[in-house]
C-alpha cells in the first residue's frame, strides 16, 4: 500500500507543500516589511508572525530561529539584485562598455536602493548580528566577485588582468558601491538623482577597465 507523504497531502483543495511554501513567501515578505523597518535587533518572532498573519508555530515549521530567517530575506534580496544585472547586461546589445555598465548598475541601484528596506538588510541589519552571518555575508561578497570577474573576462578577453588583480578590484569597486547606495537610500525624499551613483561607479570602474567607449562584445 503507497502512502502519501505529509508533502502530498491535500487539504481543502491545496498539498500541504504548497500551504509550507506560500506561508514561507509571507513570513520572508513580512521579514522584509519589519526587519527593513524596525532593524533586526529589535525585531522578534512575534513581530514577524504578527506582520505575516500567521501562528508562531507556523514561523518555526518554515525556520529554525529569526536568524535563519534574516538570512533567508538577504539572499531573497541579493538573488533578486543579481537577476536584475544579468537581465539588464543580456538586454544591450548595441552600444559601448559604458552602456554596458550604465545598465548593470542602474539594474543594480533599482533593485537594492530603490526600497530603503531592501538596503537596509543588505547592507546595515547583517553586521555584527554573529560569526555565522558575517560568514554568510562573505560568501554572497565573493559571489559578487565572482560575477564581476566573470563578466569582465567576457567583455575584455580571459587574459584581461585589472591593476591589483581581479580579487582587489572587485573588492574595490563593491565596497564603494555598496557605500554609496546605502547612503543614497537613507536620504529624504526627493533623492538625488540615480545618475550621480552611476556616473561616480563608472568612474571608479573605469579605473580597472581600459577603454569604456570601445563597443561591447556580442556572443563572442
Amino acid at each position: 500500500m503507497n502512502v502519501a507523504g505529509d508533502s502530498e497531502r491535500v487539504y481543502g483543495g491545496r498539498a500541504l507543500s504548497d500551504r509550507r511554501a506560500e506561508r514561507r513567501r509571507r513570513f520572508l515578505a513580512a521579514g522584509l516589511a519589519v526587519i527593513g523597518e524596525k532593524g533586526y535587533a529589535a525585531t522578534s518572532v512575534a513581530d514577524i508572525c504578527a506582520a505575516a498573519g500567521l501562528a508562531r508555530s507556523q514561523f518555526y515549521d518554515a525556520f529554525p530561529n529569526r536568524e535563519k530567517l534574516l538570512l533567508d530575506v538577504y539572499d531573497a534580496v541579493q538573488d533578486d539584485a543579481r537577476d536584475a544585472v544579468i537581465a539588464a547586461l543580456a538586454a544591450v546589445e548595441n552600444g559601448d562598455r559604458r552602456a554596458l555598465v550604465t545598465a548593470a548598475i542602474t539594474a543594480l541601484i533599482d533593485s537594492l536602493g530603490s526600497d530603503p528596506r531592501r538596503a537596509r538588510v543588505s547592507y546595515l541589519e547583517m553586521l555584527g548580528v554573529s560569526d555565522a552571518v558575517e560568514q554568510h555575508r562573505s560568501r554572497r561578497r565573493a559571489e559578487w566577485a565572482a560575477f564581476i570577474e566573470a563578466t569582465l573576462r567576457g567583455e575584455l578577453g580571459g587574459d584581461f588582468v585589472p591593476p591589483g588583480g581581479h580579487e582587489f578590484a572587485a573588492t574595490a569597486f563593491i565596497g564603494a558601491l555598496t557605500e554609496l547606495i546605502s547612503t543614497w537610500s537613507r536620504m529624504p525624499d526627493p533623492r538625488p538623482p540615480v545618475d550621480g551613483i552611476v556616473d561616480t561607479m563608472v568612474a571608479v570602474l573605469s579605473a580597472f577597465v581600459p577603454d569604456l567607449d570601445t563597443p561591447h562584445r556580442i556572443g563572442d
